[in-house]
């Protein structure tokens, strides 16, 4: 759930112990926060996948296996099943992306169990942004003529989710605030709509009734936009 870093309401201490004025949160927004992140899979899910990803981690790092190191692997099997799409393998582009997936959620329990960085924080976000983009940009590439459209539309809403994320991530930065109902993040996690589940979800279906791609990809395109709403108006009520 929220909570806000500070040793009392409405004050926020940065690392350089620098007093700062932060807003507290109404307790409509907060009932907000929770109406929108209530109804997402990814949230309830940590419940049940924590700690077998966590166990993990912990022999991944064991073996000398940096967290830095997953995160580029799960690129690559991202980028291998972009390529296999594009060539028409769906099956093996589907056992890729989870693949890549897969090492999505290691990575962060390795770092979890040695040492967290900024670095890899970094890496790991800019990895799933290059991934999710490849996907829809392989479809496109698979068959122009039936799937460039949808796909471009699928990509100007995954620009606008994800931008509202990031934009907010860097306010709560600088105003102390904190979640980790999402599990331990590098940044600050807004709610939305259409998060990780959800998009293995689609990706899923985009692979398995492939010709079925330009249907699936306005509905989740259509998703991503009412996500991007939804964080809009979240953070136009937690950074008033």
């Amino acid at each position: 759930m929220l909570s806000v870093n500070s040793p009392r309401p409405g004050v926020s201490y940065a690392r350089d112990g620098i007093e700062r004025s932060i807003p507290v949160l109404s307790s409509n927004t907060s009932k907000l926060i929770v109406q929108v992140t209530g109804r997402m899979f990814d949230a309830s899910l940590r419940q049940w996948i924590d700690k077998p990803i966590a166990l993990a981690g912990r022999k991944v790092a064991l073996v000398g296996i940096s967290a830095d190191a997953v995160s580029v692997l799960g690129l690559a099997f991202g980028i291998a099943s972009a390529l296999a799409i594009v060539f028409g393998q769906f099956w093996i582009g589907l056992t890729l992306f989870l693949l890549s997936r897969l090492a999505d959620g290691l990575d962060g329990a390795v770092a979890r169990a040695t040492t967290r960085t900024d670095r890899g924080g970094f890496l790991d976000i800019t990895f799933d942004f290059l991934v999710y983009a490849a996907i829809p940009l392989a479809f496109a590439m698979h068959n122009a003529h039936a799937n460039a459209l949808p796909a471009a539309l699928l990509l100007a809403s995954f620009l606008a989710n994800g931008s509202a994320f990031l934009a907010f991530s860097i306010m709560a930065e600088r105003r102390g605030l904190k979640t980790t109902r999402h599990g331990f993040k590098s940044i600050y996690y807004l709610a939305g709509i259409a998060e990780g589940f959800e998009t293995i979800v689609f990706v899923a279906a985009f692979c398995l009734w492939s010709e079925w791609f330009p249907h699936l990809a306005i509905v989740f395109a259509t998703m991503c936009f009412v996500s991007a709403t939804g964080r809009l108006v979240l953070g136009w009520r937690m950074l008033t």
